[in-house]
């Protein structure tokens, strides 16, 4: 009786102040994020990934839960976003970890590093091995909790002038990369530039620099590197399975309910598979058409690919030792990466091999 003539009472407000319908006022809240990419919106395949996963948010939300996609430069940098997510400029950004490694190399393992995994052994190291507890662990350091967001599959070696058919003709070219694989290119002569996408296809063609790596045949068509560049490398030995990855204030996504956290897992894990999808959809053409215009391929030399390794492999027992972060990242990634190798060994390149050697 006294409960009754509380509620008469106090009316809906009261009940509401007092915390007794919280469902009431969930249902009742929207939600307003901005979303800061690292790429162009002419990349429908990676900055398309964002828009995937903001239109899906809506969706699953019933519009109460809207997040804005906003394109490198729009609001901050390509390789401003981290910054931007860190001190809650922005909710979250869409990029490529690896573009960070100027605050911790660490930051490399979450997309891609020579001779590292490939987009199916990445996805794997992430959800099923350590790799994302591992990260995330990491990214707490810049209040960020990560989700994978895309991967383009293993990418081609990039747009050079001239072809490279030795190690010895890498010394003193100029390339446009980032990540590790600036480091271990430094380690074969060549100087490393980094440029933000899409700041490459002017470089190439006032000669500011003599080659440079992309993606992948479908992006590369678009951006027109191959007007400025004829001779086509592959593959990247540096970008076996790069990762992209959904950055997120650690505050902000700490306030969404348990309702939209499960709505951005889901909403991220669509936008991977979407990506990996579209390139491996949409790559085979583009190689056509590249060709048919002129492009010409070649395959990096054995022995550029062997000093490439042996330098690698020297380059992260030198972090391992001087960078606990990074040891205890790398580490278990390099124990997930030898099981992986050696199961591919058998069925996956057994299929595949003989798979590409016939006439279909």
């Amino acid at each position: 009786m006294e409960r009754r003539s509380f509620v008469r009472g106090a009316g809906l407000a009261g009940v509401l102040a007092a915390g007794s319908a919280p469902a009431i006022v969930h249902a009742q809240s929207t939600i307003r994020w901005r979303l800061a990419s690292s790429f162009p919106k002419s990349l429908d395949t990676i900055f398309g990934a964002a828009e995937l996963f903001s239109k899906r948010i809506g969706e699953m939300s019933g519009g109460k839960f809207q997040i804005s996609v906003h394109a490198g430069g729009e609001l901050m940098p390509p390789f401003g976003v981290v910054d931007g997510v860190q001190n809650g400029t922005v909710e979250m950004a869409h990029t490529a970890p690896y573009y960070f490694v100027g605050k911790d190399i660490t930051f490399a393992l979450g997309t891609a590093i020579p001779f590292g995994l490939n987009s199916r052994q990445m996805t794997a190291w992430m959800y099923e091995g350590n790799g994302l507890t591992l990260m995330r662990e990491f990214y707490a350091n810049y209040n960020i909790v990560s989700f994978p967001g895309g991967n383009t599959g293993a990418q081609m070696g990039g747009w050079f002038r001239k072809p490279i058919s030795k190690l010895a003709d890498l010394k003193g070219l100029r390339f446009r990369t980032v990540g590790v694989t600036g480091q271990v290119m430094e380690r074969l002569g060549v100087v490393v530039q980094a440029l933000p996408g899409a700041e490459i296809y002017q470089a190439l063609e006032k000669g500011t620099i003599d080659a440079a790596e992309w993606v992948g045949p479908y992006d590369d068509l678009k951006l027109g590197f191959n007007k400025v560049a004829p001779h086509y490398a592959y593959p990247a030995w540096w970008e076996g399975g790069p990762q992209l990855d959904f950055f997120i204030n650690s505050k902000a996504f700490g306030g969404l309910s348990a309702e939209y956290k499960a709505m951005v897992q889901a909403a991220a894990s669509e936008a991977h598979v979407d990506m990996q999808a579209k390139y491996d959809a949409r790559n085979p053409n583009a190689l056509r058409q590249l060709v048919a215009g002129g492009t010409k391929l070649f395959r990096f030399p054995k022995d550029a690919m062997d000093e490439g390794f042996k330098q690698s492999m020297a380059l992260y027992a030198e972090l391992s030792a001087k960078n606990p972060a990074w040891k205890k990242v790398y580490t278990d990634f390099s124990k997930f990466r030898s099981e992986q190798n050696l199961w591919y060994r058998f069925a996956e390149a057994g299929f595949d091999s003989y798979m590409q050697s016939q006439k279909i």
